[in-house]
């Protein structure tokens, strides 16, 4: 039998190196007794391409996950937050496990049909009438009935949208409890993602922010509890660290402007057409991969966006190639955000030309990523609306979910820039001392994990 010791990996989404204090007890505890070290992310920092790069132990030049999502060429569609493991380059933490032991995988992103031993992710089901209703996915398929049996449906509308709380963060950690008991793995992946929503909606420093990280804190000290009693090792990582930011940029619409994008009129509105457009930026966060179709359009493409308000650098293939970012899906350029701003997606100038998707949620239809998606049409009005979608979608009426505030300008926190000093760097801390607790490349975090004695 192998020597491996037992490990539990928490990824605590948004939980910055500088957030460790008094907001923090169990985690500082932790520490305390381990060790703790800023970690220097990919670029950019966002969670599908960290999470990647954490257990590749590769960059996405290698592991081909440049963002939460990207621009498929060949379907010339823009796709977002896909689940497919076989997306991922390279060879995961599991693949590098002794024989005899096992990993689990709870909610880390593109792990459908990975190789190890149990996988459980959030999907929802799609009507064919048009509902989406909760529901999780699970390898193997019987645990999927045991966990809805054991602990009830997953609460998807508190994972993403105008109600995200912490209700998503207590049910994974009470599957991740489950699945302790029930059957040992060697190794367990589990995801905490409750800083994402007050962190964005109010900023990392906010008194919602504050809240939060007590209230994830809480959450993390009942697993830390459970792998003592079990003498497992522990390991806290975080993606990436918020920043606060008050200023939405609009790279779509100046690309628009200036004759390189094109859109379309169709009975729901004004629609995005990436295949024939001759330049359009994929948005998330603080980062945007620009698609640019002609090469001879690239070079004037990127002074364009260099020259705007809010955009710190724009990259070229040479640039992102040292960074470790030129992947084939990667765009043409990749822009970068200025400190306080964040790009949003929007492409249409005149609201109301704004397509159908604009005020729901609706992750899968937007050509980028909006975090507006958190936030309610404000005051009585809202809450009254929301009360009545939810009231309709619970008796089964197809009616779209149009509950949030489209207001960029109200986002606090958004992330994905380069960090360069330890208050915008993500954390790892172990529950086993270290040699050195320098700054450590988040490609490097596996084998930490993986040569722990």
């Amino acid at each position: 039998m192998s020597a491996f010791k037992d490990l539990l990996v928490i990824n605590i989404a948004g939980l910055g190196r500088a957030s460790l204090g008094n907001r923090t007890p169990n985690l500082s505890k932790l520490a305390a007794g381990g060790a703790i070290s800023a970690v220097q992310p990919p670029v950019p920092a966002l969670t599908s391409t960290s999470q990647a790069t954490l257990l590749t132990g590769s960059l996405p030049t290698d592991h081909g996950i440049v963002a939460n999502g990207w621009y498929f060429r060949e379907l010339a569609s823009i796709l977002n937050w896909q689940r497919s493991a076989r997306l991922v380059n390279g060879i995961p933490l599991w693949e590098t496990l002794p024989d005899d032991v096992t990993c689990a995988n709870l909610f880390w992103r593109n792990s459908t049909h990975a190789s190890c031993a149990l996988k459980v992710t959030e999907r929802p089901t799609y009507w064919v009438d048009g509902r989406k209703t909760p529901d999780i996915y699970t390898e193997p398929a019987d645990v999927r009935n045991t966990l809805v049996s054991e602990l009830g449906t997953f609460p998807l509308f508190k994972f993403w949208g105008p109600l995200a709380g912490i209700e998503s963060t207590r049910w994974i950690v009470d599957a991740t409890i489950h699945t302790i008991n029930t059957r040992r793995y060697g190794v367990i992946l589990t995801y905490l993602p409750h800083l994402d929503y007050d962190h964005q909606r109010f900023g990392p420093e906010s008194e919602q922010g504050n809240k939060a990280l007590l209230e994830v804190d809480a959450e993390a000290g009942r697993l830390l509890q459970i792998a003592r009693d079990r003498e497992m090792d522990v390991a806290i990582v975080s993606d990436y660290a918020f920043e606060r930011v008050s200023k939405p940029i609009y790279l779509n619409r100046v690309l628009r402007a200036n004759g390189l994008l094109e859109t379309q009129f169709a009975e729901n509105g004004e629609l995005l057409e990436p295949g024939a457009s001759r330049a359009f930026a994929t948005c998330d966060q603080q980062i945007a991969h620009i698609y640019v179709h002609h090469e001879d359009d690239v070079e004037s493409t990127r002074q364009l966006l260099a020259e705007q308000n809010g955009v710190d650098t724009v990259l070229n293939r040479r640039e992102m190639e040292s960074l470790g970012i030129a992947h084939e899906r990667s765009g043409e350029l990749l822009a970068i955000a200025s400190a306080d701003c964040w790009f949003a997606y929007h492409y249409w100038l005149d609201e109301n030309n704004a397509p159908d998707f604009a005020p729901c949620v609706a992750i899968h239809d937007k050509p980028g990523f909006d975090p507006t998606e958190l936030l309610m049409i404000p005051g009585v009005k809202g809450k009254l609306h929301l009360a009545r979608r939810m009231a309709q979608k619970s008796v089964g009426q197809r009616i779209p979910f149009d509950v949030i505030n489209t207001d960029s300008t109200a986002i606090r926190g958004s992330h994905g820039r380069i960090p360069t000093s330890d208050a915008q760097r993500p954390v790892l801390i172990t529950s086993w001392t270290r040699d050195t607790c320098s700054l450590v490349p988040m490609q490097s975090v596996r084998e930490i994990l993986l040569r722990r004695h």
